[in-house]
Order: C-alpha cells, then sequence, then structure tokens
C-alpha cells in the first residue's frame, strides 16, 4: 500500500516538474519521509494534499531538488561565453544581449557570468542582461541577497582576484558588490511550464547545467526544445559535462572548441 502511494505521489511529480522517481522510489521516501510524517499523511493522501493546495508543491519541490552549486563551476564554458562568444556577438547584434541562466539554484552562476563580463571591460552598463531562473522560490530568495557565508561550498573554486574584487565582507560571509547584483534579474520557473518560459523572451545565450540529468527521455528532449525556441538563430546553449543532446533534438549544432563543447542553433 505504502508502495502503491509513493507510485502515485512519483508520477504527480514527474508530470509537474520532470523529476524522475519512479525507479527511485526508496530515494523519494527518503527525501520525503518526515515532512509527510509531521503533516500526518499516508502517501497517497499526501498526492491528494497536493491537489487541494497548489502552494504545498514550493515545500515539496524544496525537499526534492539539489542545489550544489559554486561560483566558477565548470569555468572552461564560462570563459568560453564571456571571452569568446559574447565579444563576437556584440559585433553584429546592436542592441543588449541576453543570457538565460535556467535552473540557476542559489545564483552563483549567474553571478559568475556577470563578473567575467565585468572583466572583459567590453560592455557597458546595461549591454548584456541576465535572466535567471530557478523552480524553488527558496533558493532564489537566498539568490537576490547575493549573501554566502564564508565556509560555504559555493566559494570551492572562485579564484582569489575575483573574490577580492566583486565580494564585500559583511559578518560571516561575502556580500556580492551591487554592481553584479544590478546585472541579474532572478525569477521563478518551472522548466515544463511553456507559456511562462515563453515570456523570459529571446536570449542569446541558455545556460542550462546539470540539470537534465535528472530528467527522462521524454522530459529532456520537452526541456531543450523549450530552451531552444527561446533562443535567437545562431545563439549558444550550454549543458553540463554530463550532459548531451539526442538526435532528437533537431536544430542545434555540437560545437566542440579546444576547451569546452556547446551547441549552436542553426
Amino acid at each position: 500500500m505504502e508502495d502503491n502511494g509513493l507510485q502515485i505521489l512519483s508520477q504527480h511529480i514527474h508530470n509537474y516538474c520532470g523529476l524522475r522517481y519512479a525507479d527511485r522510489l526508496g530515494t523519494l521516501k527518503e527525501k520525503i519521509a518526515e515532512h509527510v510524517s509531521k503533516l500526518g499523511l499516508s502517501y497517497w493522501e499526501y498526492s491528494r494534499y497536493l491537489q487541494a493546495n497548489p502552494n504545498e508543491w514550493d515545500e515539496l519541490v524544496n525537499l526534492l531538488t539539489i542545489n550544489e552549486t559554486y561560483f566558477y563551476r565548470e569555468e572552461n564554458q564560462l570563459n568560453e561565453c564571456c571571452y569568446e562568444i559574447l565579444p563576437t556577438l556584440k559585433k553584429y547584434i546592436h542592441r543588449p544581449l541576453r543570457i538565460w541562466c535556467a535552473a540557476c539554484s542559489t545564483g552563483e552562476e549567474p553571478y559568475t557570468l556577470a563578473m567575467l563580463i565585468y572583466e572583459t571591460g567590453l560592455f557597458l552598463p546595461g549591454a548584456v542582461e541576465i535572466i535567471a531562473t530557478d523552480i524553488d522560490h527558496r533558493v532564489l530568495e537566498k539568490a537576490e541577497k547575493g549573501w554566502y557565508h564564508k565556509g560555504a561550498f559555493s566559494f570551492r573554486r572562485i579564484p582569489p582576484h575575483l573574490l577580492e574584487k566583486y565580494f564585500t565582507e559583511v559578518d560571516e560571509g561575502y556580500q556580492v558588490n551591487y554592481a553584479i547584483r544590478r546585472m541579474v534579474k532572478f525569477k521563478q520557473l518551472n522548466l515544463l511550464d511553456e507559456e511562462k518560459a515563453a515570456q523570459i523572451g529571446e536570449v542569446d545565450v541558455v545556460f542550462c547545467r546539470n540539470v537534465l540529468i535528472y530528467f527522462d527521455h521524454d522530459t529532456t528532449t520537452k526541456v531543450i526544445n523549450c530552451l531552444q525556441r527561446n533562443l535567437v538563430h545562431g545563439g549558444y546553449l550550454f549543458l553540463g559535462h554530463a550532459e548531451s543532446i539526442t538526435e532528437g533534438n533537431v536544430g542545434l549544432s555540437k560545437v566542440n572548441s579546444h576547451k569546452s563543447i556547446f551547441y549552436r542553433k542553426d
């Protein structure tokens, strides 16, 4: 009976945000057992509770998602974007360039991009817009504050000169400087919500890294197609090092640079 309840719940989760637990019911139980127990519900009852209380999805998503990230993660891709791609696009696109960080978690990725863009010295304020989205409103609240504890995992790879230049020491942590924070706009977004994703508008670069590994093939295809619709022709898509696009995702060509792999919209 318990497994039946978990199976039903796993299907609701998959339909809502694409996370796959049908073959990992034990993992799902570990993540939510304490919370469901506090509510005094069985897993089947919790499924009904989610339908009657849509705001409960925020709580569940917070329990399920993995928000482990850090500044300067997979730096070859970041440098490729900021020092090669953006300067090239700047030559023939006479409007603000737009970057979409999908699944931005607590903000380290978009802030790193903002710092590196600032480092190039090629862009005036407002010349690059960074839109950062995530399904979890709690991590977005932390991201918008831009404050990170000194002992946090966030700083494991950041070069010392970037830490010194773009952060201010506050209490027991570091605050991202205002000049960097103002380059990033955070929004809550479920990547399976095609209507809201379309509201992001056209973008020149998309980062969607270390997200697709949690989806099955059909959900991955749906998300990639969603991202691709927002990309301008000639725009670029960056995925995580363990992620790739299958033959079902037409319209994107793989680009192998000397240090990283990414995709270009034909």
